[in-house]
C-alpha cells in the first residue's frame, strides 16, 4: 500500500531536519546601450551620449519557499521604468512561469547617467525622429532582457539561507532649502533624512553544507545625481559604483542595489565622477561591515501584494494652460501644449493608477515598494507606524510617473511639487488627499503579507 504524506507534513518534516527553508537564484543582463543615445535626468543636455564610464545592469533575484511561494526583485541602472514596460514584462513572465503581478517587484537605481527610457518623464526635451527611434529600438531590446533576467534567475535556483541586518552611512542630505513657498534646491542638514542601510544576505548551500555568498540586496535613500548635467557619459553613478566594489569584494556573489524614499535627498558632496565613486565605495564599506557583522536569520512564509490606488491632481482647465503659452520658461509652453492638446482631444489627465507593493518573509523581513520618485517622509511615516518591524521602504518602484511629495511638502511648494511636473508630463500638482491615499493603500498590503 502507497502512503501519500502530504506536502505541507514534508516541508515541515524537511525543516526540522536542519534542510534549507529557501531557494533563490539570481541572474544580471548588460542593459548599456548599443549605441549612442539620449541620456535622461537633465533637461539641458542637447545630444546623445558620448561614450560611457560604466556599464549598467539589470539584475534579479528570485526567492522560493516551497513550491508555491516565490517573489523576483528586479533592480536596474535606469532613470525608471513605466507600467508600459513593468506591466509587459510581469505578464510575460507570468505566461511563463505562472506569477501572479504581487509576486514581482521591479526597481530603478534613478541614475540621471542613464539612458532615456520611453515612457518616462516624456517633456524632458524635443528629440528628432531618429533619436526616438533608438529609444524605441533600446525600450524594446530592454524589455526583452528583463524578461530574460527573470528566466534566468529561476533556472539559478538552488538551496540558500538568508538573513538581514542594517547599517549607516550619511553621504545623503535633504536638498529642500529655504522657507515655505520659496523653497530651492539646495543643502538642508535639518531637513527629514534616513541614512538606514538595509542589507539582505542570500548564502547558498553547497554539497557537504559548504557555503558561498550568493547574492546582496542593499538599499539607501538617497538621489543617484552625483554626476552633473553637463556629463553626458553613461554610468550608474554611486548606486553603480557600490555594486562593482561589493562584488569585487565578493567574488561570485550579485550585489543589488535598491533605491530607498530618496527623492528629496542629494549625495554630498556632488559634481563629478570622483564624488561618485567615493559615494560608492563608502556605501560598499557600509555593506561589507553588516556582512562581517551580527546578522538576523530570515525565515517563514513568503506573502505579497499588490495594489493600485487612483491618485487625483488638483483642478486644472483649459484657461490654466491657455495663461502659460507665452511663459519665458521653454518647460511649461511645452507642458501646455501638451496638455491643451490631451483636453482637446477629449483625454484630459485627471487621475493616476498609483503601485504599492508589500513582501513579507515571515516576521523577520518585509519591503514595502512605492512607485514614482517619493520623498523621505513617506519612509519615516512608514516606519513609525509599524514599529517593531524589520522594514526596507522603497520607492522607484514598478512605475515612476512622477514625484510623490507628503502634504507636508506639497504645501511648502518647490521642485518636487510642481516645476517637475512639467517634464513628467503630469497637469498639476497632486491632491490634498494623495498622502493618505497611499498610507491607505500601504496599510492595506500590509495586512494582505502579515
Amino acid at each position: 500500500m502507497t502512503v501519500r504524506i502530504p506536502l505541507l507534513l514534508l516541508i515541515a518534516a524537511g525543516l526540522a531536519s536542519g534542510a534549507s527553508e529557501y531557494r533563490a537564484g539570481v541572474a544580471t543582463v548588460d542593459i548599456t546601450p548599443l549605441v549612442p543615445i539620449r541620456l535622461s535626468g537633465y533637461a539641458s543636455r542637447t545630444k546623445p551620449s558620448e561614450g560611457k564610464i560604466t556599464d549598467l545592469h539589470a539584475k534579479a533575484l528570485v526567492i522560493e519557499r516551497g513550491k508555491s511561494q516565490k517573489v523576483v526583485i528586479v533592480t536596474t541602472d535606469l532613470i525608471g521604468l513605466p507600467r508600459s514596460i513593468t506591466d509587459v514584462v510581469a505578464t510575460r513572465v507570468a505566461k511563463t512561469n505562472g506569477l501572479e503581478r504581487a509576486q514581482i517587484l521591479f526597481n530603478s537605481s534613478h541614475t540621471h547617467t542613464g539612458p532615456y527610457v520611453r515612457g518616462t518623464l516624456p517633456l524632458m526635451f524635443p528629440m528628432t525622429e531618429a533619436e526616438k527611434t533608438v529609444i524605441a529600438q533600446y525600450a524594446d531590446r530592454l524589455t526583452d532582457q528583463l524578461v530574460e533576467v527573470i528566466g534566468r534567475a529561476m533556472q539559478d535556483l538552488g538551496p540558500v539561507e538568508i538573513s538581514v541586518a542594517h547599517g549607516e552611512t550619511k553621504f545623503a542630505i535633504n536638498r529642500r532649502q529655504g522657507p515655505s513657498g520659496a523653497v530651492k534646491i539646495g543643502l538642508n542638514p535639518n531637513g527629514p533624512s534616513d541614512f538606514d542601510v538595509p542589507v539582505l544576505r542570500v548564502e547558498g548551500i553547497g554539497p557537504n553544507k559548504t557555503r558561498k555568498l550568493k547574492a546582496i540586496l542593499f538599499g539607501y535613500a538617497c538621489h543617484n545625481t552625483t554626476h552633473p548635467g553637463d556629463d553626458n557619459l553613461i554610468s550608474g553613478d554611486y548606486a553603480g559604483f557600490a555594486q562593482m566594489a561589493i562584488e569585487s569584494a565578493n567574488p561570485g556573489a550579485t550585489a543589488l542595489f535598491v533605491i530607498l524614499c530618496g527623492a528629496d535627498q542629494n549625495p554630498n558632496p556632488r559634481g563629478n565622477v570622483d564624488w561618485a565613486r567615493k559615494h560608492g565605495e563608502e556605501l560598499a564599506t557600509e555593506v561589507g561591515r553588516v556582512l562581517a557583522g551580527k546578522q538576523d536569520k530570515v525565515t517563514g512564509p513568503i506573502k505579497s501584494a499588490f495594489q493600485v490606488v487612483d491618485l487625483d491632481f488638483q483642478s486644472t482647465d483649459r484657461a490654466t494652460f491657455e495663461a502659460r503659452l507665452n511663459d519665458k520658461l521653454a518647460a511649461r509652453v511645452t507642458h501646455a501644449k501638451a496638455m491643451i492638446e490631451r483636453i482637446d482631444r477629449g483625454d484630459p489627465i485627471r487621475h493616476y493608477p498609483y503601485p504599492v507593493q508589500a513582501i513579507s518573509f515571515g516576521k523577520s523581513f518585509t519591503v514595502v515598494a512605492m512607485g514614482g520618485e517619493t520623498l523621505v517622509d513617506y519612509d519615516l511615516r512608514i516606519k513609525k507606524e509599524f514599529a517593531g518591524m524589520n522594514l526596507m521602504v522603497a520607492g522607484y518602484s514598478n512605475d515612476v510617473m512622477a514625484y510623490i511629495p507628503s502634504l507636508r511638502v506639497s504645501k511648502e511648494g518647490g521642485y518636487e511639487v510642481m516645476d517637475s511636473m512639467y517634464y513628467y508630463g503630469m497637469p498639476a500638482p497632486w491632491a490634498d488627499s494623495t498622502e493618505e491615499r497611499i498610507m491607505a493603500t500601504v496599510h492595506k498590503v500590509m495586512a494582505r503579507v502579515k
